[in-house]
């Protein structure tokens, strides 16, 4: 059962921000993005079966809860690979100021389809503070911003969930600017948002935990809220790159909307419903209180102190 100090996720709505600006008058960026994700133990994801088995439960879930699910563009399709790598001081002073820095890179038949894409976010349960956070980087050409919330079971126990949310800027490696792109200075530079937090003179990132992240994706279909909203389901294993460790599973959906108040409450509680009964179905897999990156920043041990 659910503690009782505990709102019902079916009725409770993300409240609005505060109006305010960033430092240039432009105003704050808004909700744009709701991310439901479940974090799962990897043992069953040993080959394409389990996803194919995760996707059985995914598929009674909506039939319970009385929601559309269309597995037709999936079906037949092959897991995507991609490279994930985390960089990071050595304390781990990012991640401990709630930043997030990383490079991903799309695999097809062995070789990259894409150029790196670099992802920086900010990440934190406190919305308002998210938002006033301007992840707009210092370069040259395009990039992309996403304002999310991060729905994810509660930490201790099955049957609700908590929000995190998180404020993302993408673009590929070849708009950074060129220099030495591991120095702490120099990353500063391209990313403002870092400037108050504390630098050693010469300081670099690194490899976090030395460790390269492979995920395997699997489309699963596409559910369906009523009132317009619907959501590309998909599943993932992260292991080591290399060692083929096999590190954490993920079940993924995600909603986009123009404005929040685009989002119809009903199809609101459908979402909800959903993801706490499929929480119930597949209680032994979940992985409660953790995040794929929290995971690969503990993989050494000495934890850090994250805002997750």
């Amino acid at each position: 059962m659910r503690k009782q100090s505990q709102p019902d996720p079916r009725t409770t709505r993300v409240p609005d921000l505060k109006p305010g600006t960033y430092r240039d008058g432009s105003p704050l960026d808004d909700l744009q993005y709701l991310e439901c994700k479940l974090i799962l133990k990897p043992d069953e994801f040993t080959s394409p079966k389990g996803f194919r088995k995760y996707g059985k439960l995914v598929a009674r879930a909506a039939e319970e809860c009385g929601i559309g699910y269309d597995t037709a563009g999936a079906t037949g399709t092959r897991p995507q690979i991609r490279e994930v790598m985390f960089l990071d001081t050595g304390d781990f002073r990012l991640y401990n100021n709630a930043f997030i820095l990383r490079r991903r890179v799309k695999f097809e038949d062995g070789f990259p389809i894409d150029e790196p894409e670099i992802v920086f976010k900010y990440r934190h349960p406190d919305q308002q503070q998210v938002a006033e956070v301007d992840v707009r980087p210092n370069i040259p050409g395009e990039y992309r911003i996403k304002f999310k919330a991060e729905a994810l079971p509660l930490k201790d126990e099955i049957g609700g969930y908590r929000l995190l949310f998180s404020h993302n800027v993408q673009f590929p490696l070849s708009r950074a600017p060129e220099g030495d792109r591991m120095a702490m200075d120099r990353i500063a530079e391209i990313f403002p948002a870092m400037g108050a937090m504390k630098r050693q003179r010469n300081e670099r990132v690194s490899l976090v935990n030395q460790t390269i992240v492979e995920e395997v994706l699997q489309d699963l279909g596409t559910l369906d809220f009523g009132k317009g909203v619907t959501a590309d389901a998909n599943v993932a294993l992260w292991r080591t790159r290399g060692e083929h460790q096999a590190l954490v599973g993920e079940f993924a959906f995600a909603v986009k909307f123009k404005r929040r108040q685009d989002v119809h409450d009903k199809a609101r509680a459908r979402c909800a419903r959903f993801f706490i009964r499929l929480q119930q179905l597949g209680a032994a897999w979940i992985y409660l209180g953790a995040t794929k990156t929290g995971i690969v920043y503990r993989l050494k041990g000495n934890p850090p102190q994250a805002h997750e």
